[in-house]
């Protein structure tokens, strides 16, 4: 499967599914709290998605080959959860981490996303894992310009969440996205540089690390569905969906209520301003 190469109105289209994405996150935020279940989430999210924002939620139904439907319309992992966790009655307590991955299609466009949630204080070890684990994700983006490869991303990701003392999870890694959920090329989180696909103006794909605190070894679930870390340690992950520009990167997922960014996120930008 070749990689697909996006021009103009297609762009637009990316543009706005991964806006939506991120304003699904955002409407979510403030229902983030002790007491409330994730099923709870997940209700919140699929009536915004459908009924004000006028898109669909990718998730619901999807079913790739080997598995079956995803019963949710978003993904909501906890604590020693790596991804794909399916929302349920247990509420949210204080200490625990979260991620929340949401895919909408908006006239047939995706656009995907997650961030971590912390709830109530959590412990300065969780709060470090979520941390890392966002500037990992911002450290590969920032490698994204056109001629660059997908191994300098990984390697790059890799290396920062190691020397911090975590370990990446490898079976599950980015992709290309746009009229199809998962398109080729996939987008590993370790690797070596100069390795791997060179980027072009057009390519969208998502960057995801999934970090672990202890072992990257993973288990699923019975559910088919549900990743959880072999030593049950915690681990983190965040998303954005990228677009690679004439002269770098173009986050497509952004939003007014998007966390803060990394002081040399800001700093990067600064000198090498993304073309408008």
């Amino acid at each position: 499967m070749s990689i697909s190469i996006k021009t103009g109105e297609q762009i637009d289209g990316m543009r706005l599914a991964g806006r939506l994405a991120s304003e699904v996150l955002d409407y979510l935020t403030p229902h983030v709290k002790a007491g409330v279940t994730t099923e709870e989430l997940d209700r919140l999210a699929h009536d915004y998605i459908v009924n004000v924002q006028g898109a669909i939620p990718a998730p619901l139904n999807y079913a790739p080959p080997g598995y079956k439907p995803y019963p949710k319309s978003i993904c909501t992992s906890i604590n020693h959860v790596i991804c794909h966790g399916i929302p349920n009655e247990r509420p949210l307590k204080n200490g625990d981490i979260l991620n929340i991955d949401v895919t909408i299609i908006k006239n047939g466009w995706h656009g995907d996303t997650s961030r971590m949630f912390i709830i109530g204080e959590g412990s300065i070890q969780a709060k470090r894992l979520c941390q890392i684990t966002y500037e990992a994700m911002w450290r590969g983006i920032l490698k994204v310009k056109p001629g660059a490869r997908l191994g300098d991303i990984g390697h790059t990701i890799q290396v920062f969440a190691e020397n911090a003392g975590y370990s990446v999870v490898r079976e599950f890694c980015g992709h290309g996205i746009g009229t199809k959920f998962h398109e080729e090329p996939q987008v590993l989180h370790y690797g070596r540089p100069g390795t791997m696909e060179e980027l072009q103006p057009g390519m969208t794909f998502t960057i995801e690390p999934m970090i672990n605190a202890g072992r990257r070894e993973i288990r699923e679930m019975p559910d088919g569905w549900t990743i959880v870390t072999k030593d049950r340690s915690l681990s983190a992950q965040w998303e954005h969906t990228v677009l690679v520009t004439e002269t770098g990167f173009e986050v497509l997922t952004m939003s007014a209520g998007y966390p803060p960014l990394p002081d040399f996120v800001k700093e990067a930008l600064a000198a090498n301003p993304p073309a408008s």
